[in-house]
């Protein structure tokens, strides 16, 4: 028996003692997207499992092969943990998960209900990767399991129960299957599972890029900052165990996905499929944009990894995805001390333009003072019939919309 085949057999294995516990994640096409991209496009829903993730398969699988552990210890941006904790509950046993201070206090409490009387949480650090060292400690010393969130040959079989119940429900196969890429575990799995024939894109966030830097490296490298916006698949390095199974793949394979722009799409699939997404559980979706050409009457499948978001974020979400689209946009305008300026000002505007933001930052001379304003466009064009308003009425102002270290400070 293959390599492959032995991995193959072994994560159906875990497919079927999953059911014991919890049903297959619907594959449904989306009609939506197929029109949108002329395509032929499913999602593989794991947003719609019991804990909103597919974390819960690699915990299930990881736990039952743990030779009668009794205290597991686990590092989590909110996903893995939750995953950990409903199945500590299930399998009766104690665990205490370590998650960082940054997590969202959806995926906190979350954890908390799956795990109930089971379960201690301990918020440590701000990235992940402080969060896993501290960890690491406590498990050796109080001497626990440790359940690594993905660099670990159980979880990365875990996951891969994903590729099983593909190919059980779709027996004709798909051209591509598009996935997220965080510390490796899920996109180690699927590639194991459905081995080099089949074709696969993986998506990262732009702002923690690990697989692509391993690529080009060669190995595992550690990148110096991650944006943890994507905090579910916002990871540093990638994991020593999945990049034994990914080593190889083509640079041309792994995507970059901006945060802003995941959060279009956050909002599209929500607004108009209804369907709720993290940023993480976005990734693959957003990544058919860039796809498009290459897609066009093939059929696809989507890998919707997470659902566990918080709705408080939603208004960032909504501003980033403004701003990434060009229908929202900051200056500081330079405004006449004059009675009738604002006036004049507000008569360039557009008929569907709105004021979102107004305040005086200072005076800058006697007879100015700066402003910054914040202006939302029904279409991005519309702002350059604005600006050419502005300009022939000698109106000075300055676009900060994308102007990373003043945004941070003003907006």
């Amino acid at each position: 028996m293959s390599d492959q085949e032995d991995f193959r057999d072994r994560a159906r294995a875990a497919m079927v003692a999953m059911r014991q516990v919890f049903p297959a994640t619907p594959l449904s096409r989306n009609d939506h997207l197929s029109d949108k991209y002329g395509a032929d496009i499913w999602l593989k829903r794991e947003d719609l499992s019991p804990v909103r993730s597919y974390k819960l398969r690699g915990a299930f699988n990881a736990m039952r092969r743990a030779d009668g552990a009794r205290l597991f210890v686990c590092a989590s941006a909110g996903n893995h943990a939750q995953g950990v904790a409903y199945m500590c509950r299930h399998f009766g046993v104690d665990g205490v998960i370590f998650m960082p201070v940054t997590t969202p206090q959806q995926k906190i409490q979350k954890t908390r209900i799956f795990g109930g009387d089971h379960i201690e949480i301990r918020l440590i650090g701000d990235y992940f990767d402080d969060t896993l060292a501290e960890a690491k400690a406590f498990c050796a010393e109080a001497g626990g399991h440790f359940l690594a969130p993905f660099d670990d040959e159980d979880v990365i079989l875990g996951q891969a129960s994903i590729g099983a119940e593909i190919e059980a429900e779709m027996p004709g196969g798909a051209d591509l299957i598009v996935l997220p890429v965080g510390g490796g575990g899920l996109a180690a799995g699927i590639r194991s599972y459905f081995g080099p024939d089949q074709g696969l894109k993986f998506v990262e966030p732009a702002g923690g890029m690990s697989l692509a830097a391993a690529v080009e490296a060669g190995q595992p490298v550690t990148l110096n900052k991650v944006d943890s916006f994507v905090d579910g698949a916002a990871v540093a390095r990638i994991g020593e165990q999945p990049w034994a199974r990914l080593a190889g793949i083509a640079a041309g394979d792994v995507l970059a996905a901006p945060e802003d722009r995941i959060c279009i799409t956050m909002l599209e699939m929500l607004n108009i499929e209804g369907v709720v997404l993290e940023p993480a559980g976005a990734l693959s979706v957003d990544a058919l944009a860039p796809l498009a050409q290459e897609i066009r009457g093939k059929r696809v499948i989507c890998i919707t990894s997470g659902g566990n978001f918080d709705f408080e974020r939603l208004p960032e979400v909504k501003e980033r995805a403004q701003r990434h689209g060009g229908v929202k946009k900051y200056l500081i305008l330079r405004l006449p001390q004059r009675p009738g300026a604002l006036k004049e000002f507000l008569n360039l505007l557009g008929p569907d333009d709105d004021i979102a933001r107004f305040e005086y930052l200072k005076k800058s001379a006697r007879n100015f003072g700066s402003v910054l304003i914040g202006i939302e466009a029904r279409e991005a064009a519309d702002f350059d019939a604005l600006f050419d308003r502005l300009g022939a009425h000698g109106f000075t102002y300055r676009d900060i919309t994308h102007d990373t270290i003043l945004a941070e400070f003003l907006i």
